[in-house]
């Protein structure tokens, strides 16, 4: 008995050892910083009243302006989606009445972002009365990850040298690579204000673009000899 249990002990602490981390384990950042080019916007039409009918009618009388001013402005079809179309009946607890809500909520991507200020102005004389989320990006975004890729990479080596180094060994192949994290913010820092000619003439800035952030984590593991 006491021979099985040596054994069996042995033979865990060898599985242990293999499931630790061989060589080195860094983690390594790739942070590239880009001013936006394209705005994403959420925008909504949106009418109360006591008939469904009368609601539903007004707010496609206002979805159909709105439509009609983007294509007028150049906005491709592929760059504006209806999102949610609701239609909703509400109780009114004051006067024990009902109140409809009719709405339809449609966004919109501009690949040319100094258009912003005159489609937003479009589109508030067009009907919208919600504003949602505005999101900045990049038409470079997929390329820009790629190179943010590479510096994490190159960050991670970096520091697995540092280790190798005091170590007095060699650094090897990396073993193990895996990326934790993928992310994107801003806008942030830097201002841009738009031509006299996006904002009708006059000297209104609206906006600040900043500038957005890609950010890349990676883990790996390097061999040391």
């Amino acid at each position: 008995m006491k021979k099985l249990v040596i054994a069996l002990t042995l033979i865990t602490s060898g599985l242990s050892a293999q499931n630790q981390p061989q060589g080195v384990h860094v983690t390594g950042e790739g942070v590239i910083n880009v001013v936006p080019d394209q705005v994403l916007i959420d925008v909504r039409v949106e009418h109360e009243g006591d008939a469904a009918v009368e609601v539903k009618n007004k707010t496609d009388q206002d979805v159909d302006k709105v439509f009609k001013f983007l294509k007028k402005e150049g906005i491709a079809e592929k760059y504006v989606q209806t999102e949610r179309i609701s239609l909703n009946k509400n109780y009114q607890y004051n006067t024990k009445t009902y109140r409809y809500v009719a709405s339809q909520s449609i966004s919109i991507k501009l690949v040319d972002i100094s258009k912003y200020e005159n489609v937003i102005a479009g589109l508030l004389n067009a009907g919208i009365n919600r504003i949602g989320n505005v999101n900045f990006t990049s038409s470079k975004l997929a390329e820009l990850t790629k190179q943010a890729r590479v510096k994490a990479i190159k960050d991670a080596k970096e520091k697995a040298k540092v280790f190798a180094d005091a170590l007095g060994q060699d650094l090897g192949k990396a073993i193990y690579i895996s990326e934790s994290n993928n992310h994107y913010s801003g806008p942030m820092y830097k201002t841009m204000a738009m031509e006299s000619s996006a904002r009708g003439g006059n000297d209104k800035q609206t906006i600040a673009i900043g500038e957005m952030q890609i950010k890349v984590d990676v883990q790996v593991n390097f061999a040391l000899h």
